[in-house]
Order: structure tokens, then C-alpha cells, then sequence
């Protein structure tokens, strides 16, 4: 199809999107569904002004909601599988077990570096956050750490984790991307990483002491009295937490590996709770898990999980991908990018807007995906053409992309993390302290390669 958008009407129509999405949900205070959503119809009523069919329309939303088919199957699966891993006792377990081991003045550090571990070793920040993290916010806002920050450490961690995980399929994404080595292009993320994850570990360790030196033990043993009352706590119950590194190391594909880990908790709980009715355990897994100890804590907390939970975020992301289809489809980023790529003639300049069209596509469709995929595209051949080493345009693209999608609200990773932890963006946005370093420290790295390639030229 012939373009039918010039760079000006581009430019202006990405603002007044951004800024529709911007006000309705700062300003306005509206659902972020209502934002994307009035988004779309003036995304639509431009693209009838310029006489695109409803074929057109109807082609574009396809193409866009279509990547996020896999990913909605394994938002419903977490849903079931934080019902499932709270009835059967795994995830009060993890937080008895925790309470023993983790000082509450250092809880929060801990919590980022225990995150980042399991999140390498799984290779999936999606389920570090909807496993360990759910147990992990459970025990900070019993400890009387605030959600916001213990939802910061576990989002830093867990995309800590992601982005140097050999089974990550972001740092996958990346390398096959930008045509580079999988270890060649972690070994480059390292650099920025490693640093970056040294300032969050301070970070959190400050912010938590604070906090930790006021927590009432009493209080805490209380609530592992009543964990303990109400709940299987054993070694037994953590197999499901094996079976997921078990099925990371031998590679199983996400979906039947929460398919086996869902039937795996069944079978723990039924055993520990043999009188459980089928009509009971069914609502569980669709409606969520309710707790009923008497303790309104500790009933609040584990009161989640459940496919139908999970609906919130999937008709956001439904709506978000129809969005992103559509300004695909209208080829509005294309042109943009066709004309600022002359400005593109040194490393700096070229890094710097990689990422930052990374954090733009972010803002605009809320994919991690194409965040990753859209700049690499785009700026793959100009990485060739000043003979700029591929593993930097790897490493940029992994580190402003798919970090930044869970500081964007409708973005999907940021309603996947609402939904998970019952936490709002807002809430944890100021402490996902590690989702701002690692862009911000692969923006500052542009200057030392820079430098490099002008002494290269020099000589």
C-alpha cells in the first residue's frame, strides 16, 4: 500500500496520542483501557480521513493482537497457577521460610538479589513476579514494609534476572535480532547490568533499613503461627518451585510447563486435602483462592490468583496490540524513522536513538516484543554501515526495551505486574529502581564508544 502519511502528520499524531493516553490517565485519573481506547478512535477516524477501508482496519488490529495470543494463554495459566501454589501451601511456605532466614532490616535487598537469581535461573520475569513475588510482597506487607517498595525490589529483580538469562526470550530476542551470539551479547549486557544492579542493591538496602528496625517481631511470629495453623507448610509443598527450574533447564516451552506445574499443585493439594471437591478446586482456579484464617493480613494477601483475575490485564493488552497494529499498519513509525536516520553518523547519536526508540515504542504500543524487534530492524544495517560492533545494538535494545515496559502502565509487563501482586504501577513505579539505571547507564556507555570509534578513526 502506498504511504499515506507524511513525516508532519506523523510527528503530530504520535503526540496527540501519547498526550490523549498521558492526561486521561494522570490528569483525568481514567482507567488506562478508556486512555488507549480514545486513542484508537482518533488513530481510526484519521486513518477513514485518509481513505483507508475497514479491511485496512479490521488487518491491522489482527496483525498487532496476534503476537500477544501466547502470551494472553500464559497470563490465564499464572492466574491459576498463584491460586493453585497458595491452596496447597507453596507460596505460605516460601514466606514461613523466609520470615526465619531474611533480617527485615535487609528484606528488601534480599528480595532484589533472591528475584534476580531465580529470575536468571527460570529465564522468565513473568513468573519469578507471579511466584516468589507474590510471596514476597505477602511478607513484606507483614514485616510492615509498604507495597510499592517491596513490588519495586521484586520487578528489579526479577528483570535483573531476564535480561542475563541464557533462557530469557528477551536476551534471546535481542541477540537473534541484532545477529549476534546469545553468551557474546549477555556478556556485553553484563557491563551495563552488573553496575546497575550494584546501584539498586544500595538502593534497597537504605530504603529498607529504615523500615526493618521498626517491625514488631511479635507480630511476626503471630503471623507465622497462623500461616502455620491454616496452612500445609513442608519442604514437599516447594516441589512445584523445583519443577520450574527443572523445566528451564531442560527447555520446556512456557505453556506446558505451567500446564505441568498447575497439575503437579493439584495433586500436592488434594493430597494434603483429600476431602476437596471438584466443584470447589474449579472455582479456585477460575475465580481465585480465598483465605479464610481470621486474620484479615494474612486474608487479604492470599486471597488472589485465579484465571478470572487476570482478565483485567488481558483486555488491556488486547487493546494496547490493537493500537500498536494500527499505527503499524498506517507505517507512521516507518517514515519517522526513514527520516531521522541521516542525523545517525556517529555511535553515540546512533545508540542514543535506539534506545530511545526503544522507550518510544514502549509508550506507544506497550510491547516488549517490538520494542526489541522495531529499533533492531531499523537500525541494524546503520550499526553495520559505521562498523559498530552488533553486540552494542543487542545490548541497547535489551536494555531500554524490555526494561522500560514495566514502568509504562499499559504496557504488558506492567498490567501482568498489577494483576500478579494487586499492585498498581503507580505504587512501585518510583522504586523499579533498576528499570530506570540500566537505560539511563546504556544511554551514559554511548559516550565510551564513542570515544572509542573516533580514536579508531584517528588512526
Amino acid at each position: 500500500m502506498e504511504t499515506k502519511v507524511t513525516y508532519k502528520e506523523g510527528v503530530i499524531l504520535l503526540i496527540v496520542i501519547l498526550l490523549t493516553m498521558g492526561s486521561s490517565i494522570i490528569y483525568w485519573k481514567l482507567p488506562a483501557h478508556i486512555g488507549i481506547l480514545a486513542a484508537i478512535c482518533l488513530l481510526v477516524g484519521w486513518m477513514i480521513s485518509k481513505s483507508y477501508t475497514w479491511d485496512d482496519l479490521h488487518e491491522g488490529i489482527i496483525s498487532g493482537v496476534t503476537p500477544g495470543i501466547i502470551p494472553i494463554l500464559l497470563f490465564m495459566l499464572i492466574g491459576a497457577l498463584i491460586s493453585m501454589w497458595i491452596a496447597c501451601g507453596t507460596i505460605p511456605t516460601i514466606m514461613v521460610y523466609g520470615f526465619s532466614m531474611v533480617s527485615p532490616r535487609f528484606f528488601l535487598g534480599a528480595v532484589f538479589l533472591l528475584c534476580g537469581v531465580i529470575g536468571a535461573a527460570v529465564g522468565s520475569s513473568f513468573t519469578t513476579i507471579s511466584t516468589v513475588g507474590v510471596a514476597f510482597v505477602g511478607m513484606g506487607s507483614m514485616l510492615g514494609f509498604g507495597l510499592g517498595p517491596v513490588a519495586g525490589a521484586v520487578v528489579s529483580g526479577a528483570f535483573l534476572g531476564n535480561v542475563l538469562s541464557p533462557l530469557s526470550d528477551t536476551a534471546n530476542l535481542a541477540a537473534a535480532t541484532a545477529q549476534v551470539d546469545l553468551f557474546a551479547h549477555l556478556k556485553q549486557v553484563l557491563k551495563t547490568s552488573g553496575l546497575a544492579s550494584m546501584m539498586s542493591f544500595v538502593f534497597f538496602i537504605v530504603i529498607g533499613s529504615h523500615t526493618g528496625n521498626n517491625v514488631q517481631l511479635e507480630e511476626v511470629t503471630q503471623l507465622k503461627a497462623t500461616l502455620l495453623t491454616h496452612y500445609s507448610i513442608t519442604p514437599v509443598v516447594l516441589l512445584p518451585v523445583l519443577l520450574l527450574f527443572v523445566c528451564a533447564i531442560k527447555k520446556v516451552p512456557a505453556i506446558p510447563a505451567l500446564l505441568l506445574n498447575n497439575l503437579v499443585s493439584i495433586i500436592l493439594l488434594k493430597i494434603y486435602h483429600p476431602r476437596l471437591t471438584l466443584p470447589v478446586l474449579g472455582k479456585w482456579l477460575q475465580e481465585g483462592y480465598v483465605s479464610r484464617t481470621g486474620n484479615k493480613m494474612v486474608d487479604h494477601l492470599l486471597s488472589r490468583g485465579g484465571i478470572q483475575s487476570m482478565m483485567w490485564s488481558v483486555s488491556l493488552i488486547l487493546l494496547a496490540l490493537s493500537l500498536g497494529g494500527l499505527l503499524i499498519k498506517t507505517g507512521i513509525l516507518d517514515i519517522i524513522l526513514q527520516e531521522i536516520e541521516g542525523i545517525l553518523t556517529t555511535p553515540m547519536a546512533l545508540i542514543t536513538l535506539t534506545a530511545l526508540t526503544a522507550i518510544g515504542v514502549n509508550l506507544l504500543i506497550g510491547e516488549q516484543y517490538l520494542s526489541i524487534i522495531l529499533p533492531g530492524e531499523a537500525y541494524k544495517h546503520r550499526f553495520k554501515h559505521l562498523d559498530i560492533p552488533l553486540v552494542y545494538l543487542s545490548r541497547t535494545l535489551c536494555d531500554a526495551g524490555s526494561t522500560v515496559n514495566p514502568l509504562v502502565p499499559w504496557g504488558v509487563s506492567a498490567v501482568f505486574i498489577t494483576g500478579a501482586l494487586g499492585v498498581p504501577t503507580s505504587n512501585y513505579f518510583p522504586y523499579a529502581i533498576f528499570c530506570y539505571l540500566l537505560p539511563l547507564i546504556t544511554l551514559v556507555s554511548s559516550f565510551s564508544v564513542n570515544k572509542q570509534f573516533v580514536i579508531s578513526e584517528r588512526r
